[in-house]
């Protein structure tokens, strides 16, 4: 197996859909943002994957076609909210089997206004088993179905544990805090706890400023060998280590933490760290999946950054940013950054890039040699990435 390197990264700002460019204008922008920061063409690039969620099939071929005809293989990949990750996996893959020596992984969206809904009402759908099993806990509810999935299972650890709802918006305001450093964020104002709490009720202890926007936007990273980046130049200062993408077993529907992916992420997280031989105490810095501010306190349990029960404690000593012990969310995370869900993996990828290479500016983590991303999409699959500074 061959190391992977990232040897590019790029983005295009995030916006709301009512001030987004098309999605082939943004994906395009975000593609060749990579390749200049790789400093190759894309004539280089032997395979492509592109990930999106709402879009008409090859819609990462007319994307790419604006940067360049080269006749490589694009492979069209759609995993829900960990799409953008699920195509950095295949990419790492035909890297690290030596199937392909640079590969491009891109993923973007041009998401509609309001919450997500299920679009094809004429089949079943994926989430009829998830819906079955939070109503049975929470009751029918008009509230949006994420919102349901999520906010059921925070309300089902505060019962658990106690934890005062303020201590789920706490989580906001470090999102806001953290994102007013970030030039591609969305939400870049500070906010209060006592804002985030008047904000209007969403679900169990959600209110919308703890609910992600939907959001448009695109990133990209390139994916080379160790071998190809020496031999054409390129950058080798960042690896990745180790990866893991898990699915839901029969123990998803046991709970609602376990229903939006509290098991997935631990199993994954787990064969990150056996592969790579990392601790989790040695993690600095983690870009997770904040999609509410249920999922961001449930994932630190998850990730093993806190031990279980322990994560409101984690949260108020302020162990979860600047000056604590692991930074979660430099970018201002999804829930201030955005969440364009095809775009969202590889956004999670070109900040911790950043961080390691010692570019994110006001945002940087002090001492960054290994990075933690996880990216997860209900239905389900989630994906832990350890990035590690070389050399």
């Amino acid at each position: 197996m061959q190391r992977v390197q990232v040897a590019g990264v790029g983005m295009v700002p995030f916006s709301t859909p009512s001030k987004s460019e098309p999605y082939d204008v943004l994906a395009a922008g975000a593609v060749r943002n990579a390749l200049r920061d790789a400093g190759i063409g894309i004539e280089q690039v032997q395979q492509a994957y592109a990930g999106y969620v709402y879009g008409d099939s090859t819609s990462g071929q007319r994307a790419l076609y604006s940067v360049g005809m080269t006749g490589i293989p694009v492979v069209n990949v759609n995993n829900n909210c960990s799409t953008g990750s699920s195509a950095l996996w295949l990419a790492r893959q035909a890297v690290a089997s030596g199937a392909a020596d640079c590969v491009l992984a891109f993923g973007f969206e041009q998401m509609e206004r309001g919450a997500l809904a299920m679009k094809w009402p004429d089949r079943p759908s994926p989430f009829v088993d998830f819906m079955a099993v939070a109503h049975q806990h929470n009751g029918e509810s008009d509230a949006p179905f994420a919102a349901q999935l999520f906010g059921g299972a925070g309300a089902a650890y505060a019962e658990k544990y106690g934890t005062d709802p303020a201590t789920f918006a706490m989580i906001s305001v470090k999102a806001r805090t953290h994102a007013k450093n970030n030039p591609f964020a969305v939400f870049r104002d500070e906010v209060t706890v006592a804002q985030v709490l008047e904000s209007p009720q969403i679900f169990g202890p959600l209110t919308r400023l703890q609910c992600c926007p939907p959001t448009c936007g695109a990133a990209a990273a390139i994916i080379t060998s160790e071998d190809f980046a020496r031999r054409h130049g390129l950058r080798t200062d960042v690896a990745i280590t180790a990866q893991a993408m898990t699915t839901d077993t029969p123990d998803t529907f046991d709970d609602l933490p376990k229903l939006v992916g509290y098991d997935m992420a631990r199993r994954a997280a787990d064969q990150v760290y056996e592969a790579a031989g990392v601790d989790p105490a040695d993690i600095r810095v983690v870009e997770l999946h904040d999609c509410f501010t249920a999922n961001e306190l449930l994932s630190y349990e998850a990730l093993r950054l806190t031990p279980e029960g322990t994560a409101e404690k984690f949260i108020r000593d302020g162990d979860n940013t600047y000056g604590g012990r692991v930074v979660t969310n430099p970018s201002g995370g999804l829930l201030s950054k955005g969440h364009p869900l095809g775009a969202t993996g590889l956004a999670q990828c070109a900040e911790l890039t950043w961080q390691l290479r010692g570019q994110a500016e006001a945002r940087q983590v002090d001492g960054v040699t290994v990075a933690l991303q996880h990216n997860i999409g209900l239905g389900g699959a989630a994906v832990v990435t350890l990035y590690e500074k070389v050399g």
